[in-house]
C-alpha cells in the first residue's frame, strides 16, 4: 500500500473510533498503535497530525494524544453574493478579465483518491525521490553558521554559481536570481517581459501552467505550431509579425507534453528570429535533470550559446528532487536582470536561507550524481513499460513518439473522442489521466491524453493502468470507439 493511502485510511480509523474516549481522554500510545494496525512509526506520526490539523486530537509533547475538546459552533454563513459582481466588474483600466483558471494546474497537483492509479501528476514517486539524501542535507545545511538568517536578495553566491556553471557558457553568478521553483521563475520572467493585455508568443501543445500564469497576468498566448522537431521557425517568424509580441516561452528540452527537442537547425534559428523581432526567449529548461541516457548528450541550454541577452533561462531542482525543494533560478543579461530581480523582491523578497543552504548541499554531496543516474533508469524503465502496456492493451493510444527524456507521454485519442468524457471513465477505472485541451491556448486540433509515468511505483502498476484503460473504454461519450484489448 501506497503511504499516502496508508496514513489516509489509518487517521480515517482512529477518526471513526474517537467516540470511544472521553473529551480529554488520553489515546493508545504511538508504539501501541503501529502494533495494533502493522503499519510505520511514521504513518502513524502523519495520522495523527492530520486528526490534529482537524481539531479532533490534542498533542502534548511527553504526554501523549488526547481526544480534543468539541469545537464551538460553526458562525452563521454572511452573504458574500456581493462579491460575485465585485470580482467580475471589469473597470476603464483593465486589459482583460480578471478572473484565473488554475484548472490545467490542479489537475496534476491534486491527489487522487486512494487505490487510483496516478498518471496526471507532475512529480518522482516517493520511492524515486532522495529523501535521505534531502534530509541529510538540510541537517547539515541547519548547522551552518548563519543558516536562518537573511540571505543575499539574488540568492547565496555559491547556489548562484552552481547554476550558472550547470547552465554554462559564459553564464556567471552575476547572471543568476534563485527563485522559489520554477512556477515562480516562469511568473517573474512573463511579468518582467510582457503587459497586461500583450501577446505573449507559447508553443502549442504546451505547459498548463504557464498558460494559467499569462492569463492571470492579462496576457493573450498565442499558440506557435510545432512537430516532432520542436517548434516550427516558419510560423514562429510569421506570428512575431503578427501580434507584435515581445516574447517567446518554450521548452527546447523535453517539451511538455510532446517530449519534443529542439532540433539543432532550429536553436540558431529561433533565436535569429526574436532577436531581429526584438524579443525575448524565455527558456523553460524544466526537465534538464530528467534525461533516460539513451539518447546521447544533451544538447546544451540556449542561454549558453547567446552572448545578446536575447534569453530568460529557466531552471528547478523540483522535479528530479521533490515537490517539496522549491528552488530553481532565472538566468539572464542585460538591463532585464535587474527588473527580473525588481519584481522578485516585490513579490516574495527571497527564497530563505535554509532552503538554499539545503540545495546547496545536496547538489555538493556524491549522492546526487548518483541519484541523478538512478532517476534516468526508472524513467527509461517506465516509460518502455508504459508504452509496451499500451500497445499490448490500447494499441490505439500507443503514442507514435517516445521522448528520450522527461516523464510524459503524449497519446492521440481515435477522432471524434470526447477527451474529457475519457478522462471521467477512466477516473472511474481507477486511473486518473490528464486531457490534453488545457495544454492548448488555442482550439485543438484533436483530442489528447497525456499520461505521466513518474508518479506512479513501477512497472507492475503501469500494466494495471492500462489494463484499467482498456476497460473503461466504451464508455467515452461522444465516441463509436472502444479501447478493448486486440483480439
Amino acid at each position: 500500500m501506497q503511504q499516502r493511502s496508508s496514513v489516509t485510511e489509518l487517521a480515517e480509523s482512529l477518526r471513526s473510533e474517537l467516540n470511544r474516549y472521553p473529551v480529554e481522554g488520553k489515546l493508545p500510545s504511538s508504539r501501541a498503535l503501529v502494533e495494533r494496525f502493522r503499519v510505520s512509526p511514521v504513518t502513524v506520526s502523519r495520522a495523527l497530525a492530520q486528526l490534529a490539523a482537524e481539531g479532533l486530537v490534542v498533542t502534548r509533547p511527553g504526554a501523549g494524544v488526547f481526544r480534543a475538546a468539541p469545537r464551538e459552533p460553526a458562525a452563521v454563513a454572511g452573504d458574500t453574493s456581493w462579491q460575485e459582481l465585485t470580482l467580475s466588474a471589469e473597470g476603464p483600466g483593465d486589459a482583460g478579465p480578471r478572473s484565473v483558471d488554475a484548472s490545467g494546474v490542479l489537475a496534476s497537483l491534486t491527489a487522487p483518491p486512494p487505490g487510483v492509479i496516478e498518471l496526471n501528476g507532475g512529480y518522482l514517486h516517493h520511492s524515486l525521490q532522495p529523501e535521505r539524501a534531502m534530509a541529510a542535507a538540510l541537517t547539515r545545511a541547519g548547522r551552518r553558521p548563519g543558516a536562518w538568517g537573511r540571505p543575499p536578495l539574488e540568492g547565496l553566491t555559491e547556489l548562484r554559481a552552481w547554476f550558472a556553471r550547470e547552465i554554462g557558457g559564459s553564464v556567471t553568478a552575476a547572471d543568476v536570481l534563485v527563485t522559489a521553483g520554477g512556477q515562480s521563475a516562469l511568473t517573474t520572467a512573463l511579468r518582467a517581459l510582457a503587459a497586461p493585455g500583450a501577446a505573449v508568443l507559447v508553443e502549442s501543445p504546451t505547459y498548463p501552467g504557464m498558460l494559467s500564469i499569462a492569463r492571470a497576468s492579462g496576457m493573450r498566448p498565442v499558440p506557435v505550431p510545432g512537430d516532432a522537431d520542436g517548434v516550427r521557425p516558419d510560423l514562429l517568424e510569421q506570428a512575431f509579425r503578427a501580434t507584435g509580441a515581445r516574447a517567446f516561452v518554450c521548452q527546447p528540452l523535453f517539451q511538455n507534453p510532446t517530449g519534443a527537442v529542439l532540433a539543432p537547425g532550429r536553436r540558431a534559428e529561433v533565436l535569429r528570429i526574436a532577436r531581429a523581432a526584438g524579443a525575448f526567449v524565455v527558456e523553460d529548461d524544466y526537465a534538464r535533470y530528467m534525461g533516460h541516457d539513451d539518447g546521447g548528450p544533451l544538447p546544451v541550454p540556449m542561454a549558453a550559446d547567446d552572448p545578446d541577452g536575447v534569453v530568460v533561462h529557466v531552471r528547478s531542482l523540483t522535479k528530479a528532487t521533490s515537490p517539496s525543494l522549491r528552488v530553481g533560478a532565472l538566468a539572464a543579461r542585460g538591463p532585464v536582470l535587474e527588473r527580473l530581480r525588481a519584481i522578485q523582491v516585490v513579490d516574495s523578497f527571497f527564497v530563505p536561507r535554509p532552503l538554499q543552504e539545503a540545495a546547496l548541499e545536496l547538489v555538493g554531496a556524491p549522492a546526487w550524481p548518483r541519484h541523478l543516474r538512478a532517476v534516468a533508469t526508472a524513467l527509461r524503465e517506465r516509460r518502455d513499460s508504459l508504452a509496451a502496456a499500451l500497445r499490448r492493451e490500447l494499441p490505439g493510444l500507443a503514442p507514435a513518439h517516445l521522448p528520450s527524456g522527461g516523464y510524459q507521454l503524449w497519446c492521440r485519442l481515435p477522432e471524434g473522442t470526447d477527451e474529457a468524457a475519457f478522462a471521467a471513465a477512466a477516473l472511474r477505472a481507477g486511473v486518473a489521466v490528464a486531457p490534453g485541451r488545457p495544454y492548448f491556448s488555442a482550439e485543438p486540433p484533436g483530442p489528447y491524453v497525456r499520461l505521466s509515468f513518474a508518479g506512479v511505483a513501477g512497472p507492475t502498476e503501469l500494466a494495471e493502468a492500462a489494463r484499467r484503460l482498456a476497460g473503461c473504454g466504451g464508455g467515452v461519450t461522444g465516441s463509436r470507439h472502444r479501447y478493448a484489448p486486440t483480439p
